[in-house]
Order: structure tokens, then sequence, then C-alpha cells
């Protein structure tokens, strides 16, 4: 079932995805800049193989630039929505929503988790490359 089409719904989605896209692509290229190896013995001290590290950061860095371009939104977000909450729950929780002198809190993973369950959910926006590619066009 398509939905109904609502232009300033439609430019909140693109708004919030590109931001959101922007934000993944942040993360995964500050893993590159750390450097992929130190990235992967960090994800070794917390229990999670090391080559987690390198597909987590590839898919932060082209996730990131997929939900900017609005291709492959649905898969790329749930991808995505996976990889905050193993962070939320491997990493953050301890720390409280707001954190404290331990580091941050859960509160941004938390909300970046749920912006991606909104594109799970709705699909990326009208203005996007998969409207432009995937969906056939109406006759009206």
């Amino acid at each position: 079932m398509e939905r109904q089409f609502d232009q300033r719904t439609e430019w909140g989605l693109l708004l919030l995805r590109v931001v959101a896209g922007i934000a993944f692509v942040m993360h995964g290229m500050s893993k590159f800049q750390m450097g992929l190896d130190q990235v992967a013995g960090w994800f070794g001290s917390m229990g999670i193989p090391g080559f987690f590290a390198y597909v987590v950061a590839f898919l932060e860095l082209l996730g990131g630039i997929g939900l900017i371009l609005g291709i492959g939104t649905r898969i790329l977000a749930a991808l995505l929505a996976v990889v905050m909450a193993v962070a939320t729950i491997k990493v953050k929780i301890a720390m409280g929503f707001l954190g404290g002198e331990s580091g941050p809190g859960y509160e941004l993973d938390l909300l970046l988790f749920f912006i991606l369950l909104l594109f799970v959910l709705s699909g990326p926006s009208f203005y996007s490359l998969d409207r432009l590619l995937f969906q056939p066009r109406s006759s009206k």
C-alpha cells in the first residue's frame, strides 16, 4: 500500500534521512581515521569479534551515503539499526541515558535507532533515488 503524498512530511523525511546519513558517514570515517586495526582491538575488548570493526566501518560509511541519496534505504536502515542496538547494549547502556564522567550516554544511540526504524517502516521519502528508480510512475 502506497502512502499518501504530503509535501511537508516528505520534506521532513528527506531532511531527517540526510542528517542521519551524514551522522553515519562521520561515524564510519572516524573509524577509518582511528585505524581499523585499533577499532578491531577495541571491539575485541568488548567481546565482539574484531572483524566486525571492518563490517561496521564500511556499513556506517556506505550506509550513510546510501541514506543521503535515498538508495536501499529500508535495508540500510535495518542494518544500521542493528549496529545501533548492539552499540547501545554492549557499550552505552551501562553509562545511563545521559552518561556522565565515564562518557556519553545512550540518548543519541537510541534516537538514531528510532530514526532508522522510521525509515525501515516508512521507506525513504518521495525525494529519493529509491523512489525515482524503483517505484512505478502513476498515470495521474
